[in-house]
């Protein structure tokens, strides 16, 4: 963790950023043991692609203070159970879902945190939204009580050049800075994982989602 935490650290330096971004362990796939070993080091927020598992994981934790992301791909027929059991959405990607989640977040409990998922690249097999339906989404959103909109999240097309993974994550930051004009609350530019976490440091990223760089091998 303390490499992972350095890496971050220098990344801010070099790009002289004026805050240093959320680090949000990616969990998924990884036995609860290795997150309880990170949770004793103080890390809080971990982030899940697969409903039952994270169900699961969050049954054994029982009331320990974790923030728990939903960070894959949201299927209509799961939106009940995350609504009810997550504190982040961070993939929201269509109108569909973020109105299913609004209607089914228990009302005993805080607004639901959610970003929009910005598709950046034409890779085929990405998840995401154009700009017109993020507009779209953020728009509706204003008018939806239970769930709060704090931003944005992109996952790019991979690549090993640093200005490639730039140009992409720059299409995001310029995006979510003209919405924040509209939506103040906006605060959360979720972009960077273990591969391409400099380049979106650079770029304005507020929040990074690091897996097996934190957590080893996913068995």
């Amino acid at each position: 963790m303390q490499t992972v935490i350095a890496r971050i650290e220098q990344a801010v330096q070099q790009a002289a950023a004026a805050t240093t971004p959320r680090l949000l362990a990616v969990s998924k796939k990884q036995p609860v043991e290795r997150l309880q070993s990170l949770y004793g080091l103080g890390q809080r927020h971990f982030g899940e692609s697969y409903v039952q598992e994270a169900l699961a994981k969050m049954a054994q934790f029982g009331s320990a203070e974790i923030v728990w992301h939903f960070i894959g791909p949201v299927q209509s027929n799961k939106t009940k159970q995350l609504a009810a059991h997550f504190d982040w959405v961070q993939s929201v990607d269509r109108m569909k879902i973020l109105r299913r989640l609004n209607d089914q977040r228990p009302a005993d409990l805080p607004p639901l945190n959610v970003l929009l998922q910005l598709k950046v690249g034409d890779e085929d097999s990405k998840s995401g939204a154009q700009v017109a339906d993020v507009l779209s989404m953020a728009d509706a959103a204003k008018g939806m009580s239970r769930i709060k909109l704090r931003g944005l999240m992109c996952i790019p097309p991979p690549s090993d050049q640093l200005a490639t993974q730039r140009a992409y994550f720059n299409q995001a930051h310029q995006l979510f800075d003209s919405m924040r004009q509209k939506y103040p609350d906006m605060d959360t530019l979720s972009m960077g994982m273990s591969g391409d976490l400099e380049a979106a440091i650079m770029e304005g990223s507020t929040m990074v989602r690091i897996g097996t760089d934190l957590m080893g091998r996913r068995d």
